[in-house]
């Protein structure tokens, strides 16, 4: 169902995927929105139970379109070096595909929990708690992820083979 990578050399092992998602703080989810015209809105998330999730509010273009379709891809950019002299940039990525709902009970406080986490680690405890608690307006949505891989420039991927046989 998912396509093979093209370039397998430059795929990311399972433990650089989650380095990458622990790593970076947005992603881009990609859905079908009005009218079946893409829709690819820029989101905070938090990478947890194998799972990716983002909030939101109740209402609006992002809980339309997942409630419409729960196929959805979501992708993040952890490098992106321009390199002029080569025409090209270096870069690693990973992209998830998966689908999507709408969290409720013990989920929902375990994904904000998570969230809260990763954006205020540094807050204290009893604050990052009464802001969770607080906020009963925000949907958590979790991306069950069914297919993901990771890429990096070919040059990412020599570097790495060489220090690995060094």
């Amino acid at each position: 169902m998912f396509r093979e990578m093209t370039r397998a050399k430059q795929a990311l092992s399972s433990d650089r995927i989650k380095d990458v998602l622990d790593r970076c703080t947005h992603g881009i989810l990609a859905c079908t929105g009005d009218g079946g015209y893409p829709y690819a809105v820029p989101l905070n998330y938090v990478f947890a139970d194998q799972k990716i999730y983002v909030h939101s509010a109740r209402h609006g273009h992002k809980i339309d379109a997942i409630t419409g379709s729960s196929k959805v891809c979501f992708t993040v950019v952890d490098e992106d070096t321009i390199v002029s002299k080569a025409y090209t940039s270096y870069f690693r990525s990973v992209i998830a595909f998966g689908n999507v709902r709408i969290t409720c009970g013990a989920e929902r406080l375990a994904g904000f929990t998570a969230l809260v986490e990763k954006y205020s680690g540094d807050q204290p405890d009893e604050l990052k708690k009464k802001k969770v608690a607080d906020c009963t307006q925000a949907q958590i949505i979790a991306i069950d992820i069914e297919h993901i891989t990771g890429k990096e420039a070919i040059e990412y991927a020599i570097k790495k083979q060489i220090n690995t046989y060094s």
